[in-house]
């Protein structure tokens, strides 16, 4: 029944690719947290899920036992737990306890590696726990000086790089609230969002390195401060040259000068609320100026502790890696690691330069333990013909992730063959929305190809249908129907919170509803078939778009393809635009074979009414290929906000075209 629901998955064999040995169950962290819980609970788990349904029946009994698992540092914890937890939004978690952020991240202060730092090619540094202590003290001394103080909005115009991460510890040290976005966000982008949010501090980089070239950002950087009232303080930090001019800057200040006129010495730390606010990150804002998500430190905290340690087995010492910008919610997500003492690996810059190998040569040389990625990493490795179980040790890497987009059973296959054959594989999701996941790995369970292993622990995760109803086996609306500490604490400038509401509790009322296509599997994993408002809907027969491009794309001649639906004759045609391999021209016989493949392997009503070629394809600075500016376009229809995306001009590729009109 379930394959004849999933036609996607017909040709895939249904057994798992990998599974933990006893040995290595038994070492997980997992394995531990159980019999804590069983003995602090007096309760008894045979496995994951058994776990999984304690953890949501008892939320109160479960975050309680992660926040003791964790060793969270706090002022106090306070007796209570839960507050109206029958209200979502409005409930509360550890409503009476104070702590900080910064200071459970700070917890090591020795000669380990807290950083590891590579800008492609170009530079290669790190810093040690004791220094990075260090230059957070000095820098939360210089920014309390220059007047910033709790709630206060710190902005980040950086790459993924050291001082980003000292100055986000700096901030949340002093109660102040911190956002960043990538240099590589035109200056209207970055006044959409730094903006809204009336940012007191910029601190901000001269120039970056991006497939071996220089790229100079003070222009923009100009550009932005002449916008930008609110801005009091402006530190530059030096990465492409020592000391660059600061004209035009207003009162800038270099980094290095700013840092040295302090002590350094004891971090002052402000005991916070649970709730407060910590992060303020922003939708992808493609479809208009960005939201201002406001996310709280204590649910940030606990959820990305227990994500790490419970669902990817980070443990103290390990060497985390995730490919990332700090204008993606994965940047927070592994910054959090130094809160399980584990060693940050960061890369900044081109992930396939010079050779397509620097990642794998990274966790070579560097001991990487978890290789974070995106599913489009993983499928152009594939193409590439990359084979680094030929060509690297990977003797470290117990944890591979993947994010993004859904990871394509065939994808899942070719990291056992082609990277790694003993390797915990996690396709993992969730969003900005939540600064965390809703479905990821299970140390303790088998890996099977095209699935995310698990729900959230904690998270009661659901599929409902059209009407509300919870079904299994089918695909539906994914939905959390009871709250979790990560829930955003509001959106910026949002009063009454009707923005808030409306974003995810209006489609089913007092239920999260986060807008994802997905089915639960008969493993209790989930399967990923796109975002639900880009669904195609020709006939009235709902179709995830990642069924199509699982497809289209094992063709050996297209490099990645963009799906769409075209209201047409008062119905919805599917449109299927490819970018080919180079050298290679979209003719009547690939498109019959393109055709003829999605139709063998799908079902009639996914095979595209037209098949387009074009040279690229536009996609958001996280990576996120966006059929919703796509769709817009090809219905004449203005895409608001095209800072947001990476390559704007690939939009001009859709418009007029005469094979729409026909």
């Amino acid at each position: 029944m379930l394959h004849a629901l999933l036609p996607d998955r017909r040709n895939i064999v249904n057994k798992p690719l990998w599974r933990p040995s006893e040995e290595q169950q038994k070492s997980t962290n997992l394995a531990r947290f159980m019999d804590q819980v069983s003995q602090q609970w007096a309760a008894s788990f045979d496995n994951f899920e058994t776990l999984y349904d304690w953890s949501i029946r008892e939320p109160e009994k479960f975050w309680l036992s992660m926040w003791d698992f964790a060793g969270i540092i706090a002022e106090t914890r306070g007796a209570r737990t839960l507050i109206n937890g029958d209200k979502m939004p409005g409930a509360e978690w550890f409503p009476d306890a104070r702590l900080n952020y910064a200071e459970n991240l700070l917890r090591r202060r020795d000669d380990g590696d807290a950083m590891v730092f590579w800008g492609e090619e170009k530079v290669r540094r790190r810093l040690s726990f004791a220094e990075l202590h260090d230059r957070v003290s000095r820098l939360a001394q210089a920014l309390r000086a220059r007047g910033i103080g709790e709630g206060d909005r710190i902005a980040g115009y950086l790459p993924n790089m050291p001082e980003t991460i000292i100055a986000m510890l700096a901030t949340a040290s002093l109660g102040a609230v911190w956002s960043s976005c990538s240099p590589d966000f035109g200056a209207q982008g970055v006044l959409d969002r730094f903006g809204q949010i009336e940012a007191k501090a910029l601190i901000a980089v001269e120039g970056y390195y991006y497939g071996g070239k220089e790229i100079d950002c003070l222009a923009k950087l100009r550009e932005v401060l002449a916008q930008l009232p609110s801005v009091e303080t402006t530190i530059l930090v030096p990465y492409t040259r020592e000391r660059a001019s600061l004209e035009g800057l207003g009162n800038a200040e270099h980094y290095q000068d700013v840092i040295a006129g302090q002590p350094g010495g004891e971090i002052q730390f402000a005991a916070m609320p649970f709730n407060h606010p910590l992060f303020i990150m922003f939708s992808s804002g493609t479809t208009g100026v960005p939201k201002c998500i406001v996310h709280g430190a204590g649910g940030t905290l606990i959820q990305h502790i227990k994500e790490h340690v419970l669902h990817s087995d980070i443990k103290e010492n390990d060497r985390v890696f995730y490919f990332t910008t700090c204008g993606w919610m994965m940047w927070n997500w592994l910054v959090t690691a130094l809160a399980s003492k584990a060693t940050l690996l960061l890369y900044d810059g081109a992930p396939f330069q010079p050779d397509g190998n620097v990642l794998f040569d990274y966790a070579d040389a560097e001991a990487m333990t978890l290789f974070g990625t995106s599913a489009k990493f993983i499928d152009a490795a594939n193409k590439a013909g990359i084979a680094p179980i030929n060509t690297h040790r990977l003797e470290h890497l117990r944890t591979m992730t993947s994010t993004g987009s859904p990871l394509a059973p065939e994808s899942f296959e070719y990291v056992y063959a082609k990277v790694k054959n003993d390797l915990h594989l996690a396709s993992i999701s969730g969003g900005t929305d939540i600064v965390s996941c809703f479905a990821l790995g299970n140390p303790l369970g088998p890996v099977w190809p095209g699935e995310l292993q698990a729900r959230g622990l904690g998270m009661r995760v659901e599929v409902f249908d059209d009407d509300g109803n919870a079904i299994r086996g089918e695909k539906g609306e994914l939905v959390c129907t009871a709250p979790f500490p990560s829930m955003p604490v509001s959106f910026w400038n949002d009063g009454d919170g009707s923005k808030y509401r409306a974003a995810y509790f209006e489609r089913f009322s007092g239920i999260w509803h986060h807008g994802d296509y997905v089915a639960l599997t008969e493993h209790d994993g989930l399967i990923i078939y796109g975002r639900s408002d880009a669904v195609l809907n020709p006939g009235g027969v709902r179709i995830g778009t990642a069924e199509i491009y699982r497809q289209v794309e094992q063709l050996a001649e297209v490099e990645e393809a963009i799906c769409v639906g075209q209201d047409w004759k008062s119905d919805v045609r599917v449109i299927l635009f490819v970018r080919l391999r180079a050298g290679i021209v979209l003719d009547d016989a690939l498109t019959t074979r393109i055709r003829a493949h999605i139709r063998a392997e799908c079902t009639p009503r996914h095979v595209p009414a037209k098949v387009i070629q074009v040279a690229d394809i536009p996609r958001t600075r996280s990576g996120k290929i966006t059929e919703l500016a796509v769709r817009a376009v090809i219905h004449g229809r203005e895409v608001k906000n095209q800072e947001a995306l990476a390559n704007p001009e690939a939009l001009d590729l859709y418009s007029g075209l005469s094979a729409l009109q026909e």
